[in-house]
């Protein structure tokens, strides 16, 4: 997160391929992020019947490019951000036609692969980790478009989010905060901080103005027209138009956020949004998130 790592007076994390072979460039970290990478591999959703076409790197084939010695010590110093992770593996069952409850299958298996990387971290001799659970996915533009219905029980009243959609999120981050129960039993040593993305997301659209959002929070910014602002025929990028303000806005494409609302949502993270607290976990770290000109637009 990009603000996360302004916020604690780093540069910005550089992506793992922009690296040289003797590591001296993730001295201050390293982005693994992946494109449409999913926990499960190809495999399990050829079993379903499945079309694959995105593929996941392995962190232990890329470890000697951070490390080429020494490297238990490096990972015992390292904060590891591990996520969020499971949000691809749904959305492509979702947007390939898969019943909510077929996909409901898929967790356990999901969150279950989220605690044998940690586990693999551990071996390698990681210590500390935020785990971040999923994003509320039923206000999120392609949904709302993709599912669209006339029946108002499908929505929530307070937020025009779809209600099921956000109780399958809630759904994988139940499981997903049981399992990391089990990991700080086995490993009390170690420092398991959960993130509450769904809470920190919802708090903004819940009360968008209170965070210096418009009246739609909702819609995209750029897109191609319809209630939510998202046309597949007109994708961001693609024949779309653009706002006039992204920063007023909490979606970017319809899929990804604004640069504000990651903003928001990390200051919610650094700040009540993570179990236990990062200032109890990480105690030396100087918080910076509240000096920037724009601070009073989060509420207190």
């Amino acid at each position: 997160m990009v603000r996360a790592a302004q916020a604690i007076g780093l540069p910005l994390v550089r992506p793992y391929l922009a690296g040289t072979d003797d590591g001296e460039d993730f001295r201050c970290g390293a982005n693994f992020a992946v494109g449409g990478a999913t926990a499960l591999d190809k495999e399990y959703f050829m079993s379903k019947g499945m079309d694959v076409y995105w593929t996941n790197n392995s962190f232990k084939q890329l470890l000697p490019s951070l490390c080429s010695t020494d490297c238990s010590n490096r990972m015992n110093e390292s904060l590891f951000l591990v996520g969020e992770i499971g949000g691809d593996d749904y959305n492509h069952a979702f947007f390939q036609g898969r019943s909510v409850d077929e996909i409901k299958t898929f967790v356990p298996d999901v969150v279950s692969a989220i605690g044998s990387a940690i586990e693999e971290l551990f071996k390698l001799g990681a210590r500390t980790m935020i785990v971040p659970g999923n994003f509320p996915i039923g206000c999120i533009a392609i949904y709302l478009t993709r599912f669209q219905s006339d029946k108002r029980e499908d929505y929530e009243s307070e937020t025009g989010c779809i209600g099921w959609l956000n109780q399958f999120s809630m759904y994988h981050n139940r499981l997903l905060l049981d399992e990391l129960s089990h990991l700080r039993q086995r490993h009390p040593n170690a420092t398991i901080i959960y993130a509450n993305y769904y809470e920190a997301a919802m708090a903004i659209v819940r009360s968008p103005k209170e965070y210096g959002f418009g009246e739609s929070p909702l819609a995209a910014c750029c897109g191609g027209g319809g209630p939510y602002n998202f046309n597949y025929s007109a994708l961001c990028g693609n024949g779309a138009g653009v706002c006039s303000s992204p920063s007023s806005h909490i979606s970017w494409d319809g899929i990804h956020l604004t640069e504000a609302a990651y903003e928001a949502i990390a200051r919610g993270v650094l700040g009540t949004y993570t179990t236990p607290p990062m200032s109890q976990s990480c105690p030396k770290i100087q918080w910076n998130l509240l000096d920037s000109d724009d601070k009073d637009s989060a509420p207190s």
